[in-house]
């Protein structure tokens, strides 16, 4: 339908809009009535809520306390407490008020009330009260036990009692099985049968005078029983009890068998234990290969694994030499990695295994590399005594070999070969341990002679160096120190070895090889070789110090060409350890003990030259000042300032120099030690000393020393200075105080006392404000 503007327009009539913004305007005032159409509603609303009268609102309900136990929870521990008491009641009459009743009684009251009890969880059953057939029933069984008691008691007092016991467990097993398959909702009964059915077969060979392997075997055998028991059922509790059963009765077994082939004399007896052992492996190896669970089937199978080692190594040990015997089971250890076979799990646990015995072996093996790595450090004691008869001789003078250890060598190099080999690339640098173990204890395990022994042990240092790694730098180092000591047996030896590792370790260092570690070494074995030629040569021990100092000199002109920090570091200090040797050695002579202080000042000054170890400029004053002290003491010069005053000179330079610098620098930073360094010392010394001229001088320097505060407002030079020419003053007026307080009646004194203590509290707040005027004063200073 055409719109009205599509008209012919005829003049003088109003023209409509365009269709397009006839339908803009038409839909603003659809919108606009929308709007108020809301707004009216809402109106209305609030309108009708305040017209209509308030309801309250209902209160809330009381807090109610809450249970502490659920309904289950309650139900379970009393019907627990029941047959618990049900229980005990039965033992009590079973026990006690049997003998009243004769053998018709007995067989009635028996017969009825097991026969009532185990036949009450049908009914409970159809009724639904599952849980108090459960209780029902576990009364029931305890009164099957009861009953076989009081049987024995009644009818077979004389039997065995192994026997009858092994029978009625048996019988009371197959009983309570069948019982719980008849009554397949109860849960109870079935894990009891297979509680129960842990003893017949061990006592029934104990009742058959079975010997201890038979009952182990019998162990295993209820262990392979559990087993399969736990392998076939899915349900609980009846799967986690024969797990149980298995884990528990199967690790008796297996101790038996370890006790067995540890006992054994023979190859016969081993073999029997070591059959036991296998039948406990291949018993562990089915639950590991049958089992779905990962974990559990790792864990078999490494307890296979390992009781097949042990079986295997029962036998070795009354077939082989004692020095042999652990590496044949090592030997069995790696054929373990070789049978790995089956699913991941088993393979991964009888790896484990494997590792297991490896670990075992490199063990057993690591006390003979103790000791002929160690067992030098007695020489220290006996230096020069003259060289032993063999390497093992001079491993052990203080020590003992371990025994049947001469094959520890080739554990741990068998050991190094698999980690070295079949290891993956996180563990194959683990192998150079075990390797460098065998390598220290060959010596002493070959009994290799005794030059022999240390040319062995000097081609393993030279080797680690070679390989460059830090690990191996280490090693190096602690295989050159074995070695030294070692070389103390023999002064000719002793020089050709601390000779020979000085040029080793200085080589390694030039090449690079893992420095700074060999740069140190070759440094630290520099140092007991001045040592040894200087005892060599009849030196005395503060003349060897001299000889010592190269060792500091060299560290001093080597360490600014050396390009890696550490390296440079590392090179100091072992000069500044042999720097304090020569110290040491230097104690006895005080004037060369003087010397040699001068003589390591000048080498730290010379080492505080470079502008990275300023620094060590301190020091270098601190053993400039030792040596004058001991030259001193050595020149038997007890006047005090002789030691004093080469330090406060020094001292106030600095302070000087650096109130320049910083003229903000406290006084007592700058000038107080050096202050204080003579004049403290030198006013202890004047009150021990009888004579004028120091109390003179030390209360000359004193009034010197606080005019020049007082004039340079410094308040470090006015305190020390004032305090101690007020204590020297006192020093020279004590005598004639002490003559004045004799001659004065006793009565003065605290009279005198008396007339000042009120003085003072007359006068006490000008006091106060005088003290804070000189506090201000002071404060003023710098």
């Amino acid at each position: 339908m055409p719109y009205e503007s599509d008209a012919p327009h005829t003049p003088g009539m109003t023209s409509l809009p365009p269709p397009a913004e006839e339908l803009r305007i038409l839909d603003a005032e659809l919108y606009r009535l929308d709007a108020r159409r809301a707004q009216l509603l809402a109106r209305r609303a609030w309108l009708v809520s305040v017209l209509q009268p308030v309801r309250p609102l209902p209160a809330p309900p009381p807090p109610s306390s809450r249970p502490e136990a659920t309904a289950p929870g309650v139900q379970n521990v009393l019907l627990l407490l029941g047959g618990v008491l049900l229980t005990v009641a039965a033992m009590v009459f079973t026990l006690v008020s049997w003998g009243h009743l004769g053998i018709t009684g007995r067989s009635l009251v028996l017969g009825g009330v097991t026969l009532a009890v185990l036949g009450a969880p049908v009914a409970l059953l159809r009724r639904g009260l599952r849980s108090t057939a459960e209780s029902v029933a576990g009364l029931g069984l305890a009164l099957t036990v009861l009953d076989a008691y009081a049987l024995y008691e009644a009818a077979f007092a004389g039997a065995d009692g192994v026997t009858y016991t092994a029978l009625a467990s048996t019988v009371l097993a197959a009983l309570w099985a069948a019982y719980g398959m008849a009554l397949d909702e109860l849960r109870l009964p079935r894990p009891a049968a297979l509680l129960a059915g842990q003893l017949p077969l061990p006592l029934w060979v104990v009742a058959a005078d079975g010997g201890p392997y038979a009952v182990t075997a019998a162990l295993l055998l209820t262990a392979a029983g559990d087993a399969v028991v736990a392998l076939r059922v899915s349900g609980r509790p009846l799967r986690p009890v024969a797990l149980v059963c298995a884990f528990t009765v199967g690790g008796l077994g297996v101790l038996a068998s370890v006790v067995l082939s540890l006992d054994a004399s023979g190859p016969g007896a081993a073999a029997r234990a070591a059959g036991l052992l296998l039948l406990a492996a291949a018993i562990a190896l089915g639950v590991a290969r049958f089992t779905p669970h990962t974990a559990l089937a790792t864990g078999t199978a490494l307890a296979a694994g390992l009781c097949a080692v042990a079986g295997a190594g029962g036998v070795l040990r009354v077939s082989l030499p004692g020095a042999w015997v652990v590496p044949a089971c090592l030997a069995c250890g790696i054929a373990l990695l070789a049978v790995a076979r089956g699913t991941a799990p088993v393979r991964r646990g009888l790896t484990l295994a494997s590792y297991a015995v490896q670990g075992g072996a490199v063990l057993w093996a690591l006390p003979a590399a103790g000791v002929a790595l160690l067992g030098p450090t007695v020489w220290l004691g006996r230096v020069w005594a003259g060289a032993p008869e063999d390497a093992r001789a001079a491993v052990t003078v203080d020590a003992f070999w371990p025994p049947h250890s001469a094959t520890a060598p080739l554990v741990l190099v068998v050991v190094a070969a698999l980690l070295a080999v079949r290891g993956d690339a996180r563990w194959r640098p683990y192998a150079l341990g075990p390797a460098w173990a065998a390598a220290v204890a060959l010596p002493a395990a070959l009994e290799l002679p005794y030059a022999a022994g240390l040319s062995l042990l000097g081609l393993l240092v030279t080797a680690l160096l070679w390989r460059g790694t830090p690990s191996a730098a280490g090693l190096a180092v602690a295989t050159s120190l074995s070695l030294g000591l070692l070389s103390l047996a023999a002064e000719p030896a002793t020089l050709t070895v601390l000779a020979s590792l000085t040029a080793v370790f200085a080589a390694a260092a030039l090449r690079g090889r893992a420095a700074p570690v060999p740069a140190a070494a070759s440094l630290g074995h520099a140092t007991a070789l001045a040592c040894a030629v200087g005892a060599s040569a009849g030196w005395r021990p503060e003349h060897i110090a001299l000889l010592v100092l190269v060792v500091p000199v060299a560290a001093a002109l080597l360490a600014p060409r050396i390009a890696d920090p550490a390296g440079t570091l590392a090179v100091e200090i072992t000069g500044a350890v042999a720097g304090l040797v020569a110290v040491g050695l230097a104690l006895p002579d005080l004037p060369l003990l003087a010397l040699v202080l001068s003589l390591c000042a000048v080498i730290t000054a010379g080492t505080a030259v470079r502008p990275d170890r300023r620094r060590v400029g301190h020091a270098a004053v601190v053993l400039f000042v030792l040596a004058s002290w001991v030259r001193l003491a050595a020149w038997q010069v007890g006047v005090p300032e002789a030691y004093t005053l080469p330090v406060t000179v020094p001292a106030l330079l600095v302070g000087v120099v650096r109130r320049r610098r910083d003229p903000r620098s406290s006084s007592w930073t700058a000038y107080g030690p050096g202050l204080a360094a003579t004049l403290l010392p030198s006013l202890a010394a004047t009150w021990g000393d009888p004579e004028w001229t120091r109390p003179l001088l030390l209360g000359a320097a004193a009034l010197l020393v606080t005019l020049l505060g007082a004039r340079h407002r410094l308040q470090s030079l006015l305190v020390l200075g004032g305090a101690v020419l007020v204590v020297d003053a006192l020093h020279e007026l004590a005598p004639y105080l002490v003559q004045a307080a004799d001659a004065l009646p006793r009565w003065v004194p605290p009279a005198l006392a008396g007339l000042l203590l009120l003085a003072l509290g007359a006068t006490y707040e000008q006091r106060l404000r005088d003290v804070r005027k000189v506090r201000e004063v002071l404060g003023r200073m710098n």
